[in-house]
């Protein structure tokens, strides 16, 4: 089983409504599903400092999954967050126990190139005020 999310406002909100779909055996649309899956775990995910998303705070430089495998890769608004020893393992956390078929999970921290707040999608721009 693979699980996917899709998104439902409620109350001004979007929360995520898990979504379990079958799937026969490992193909690239099945790969496909477990992306998404991680990428709406991701979205609920929050910088502790900046009340967006960390998807679309624009601190994710890469997602691939492979055999049940994520590999993220990610940097911080600054190097010297205070949660960069524990963001990731908290990340991981998520994603192992937040999407069905991943098996494990790596947050890599990059810092090239450096975050600037044209990463952050337009959505998170607005409720930023940069808007």
């Amino acid at each position: 089983m693979t699980t996917v999310y899709k998104w439902l406002a409620q109350d001004d909100a979007a929360q995520p409504e898990k979504i379990v779909s079958p799937l026969l055996g490992v193909n690239e649309e099945s790969t496909d599903l477990v992306e998404q899956g991680v990428i709406a775990i991701l979205k609920t995910i929050y910088d502790p400092e900046i009340p967006v998303n960390i998807y679309d705070l624009g601190l994710i430089y890469g997602l691939s999954v492979h055999d049940g495998h994520a590999q993220i890769q990610m940097t911080l608004t600054a190097p010297g967050c205070p949660v960069a020893q524990t963001f990731p393992g908290e990340i991981e956390q998520k994603v192992l126990t937040g999407v069905d078929g991943i098996e494990s999970v790596k947050v890599e921290l990059v810092w090239e190139p450096p975050w600037s707040r044209d990463r952050m999608s337009e959505a998170a721009q607005l409720v930023a005020g940069i808007l």
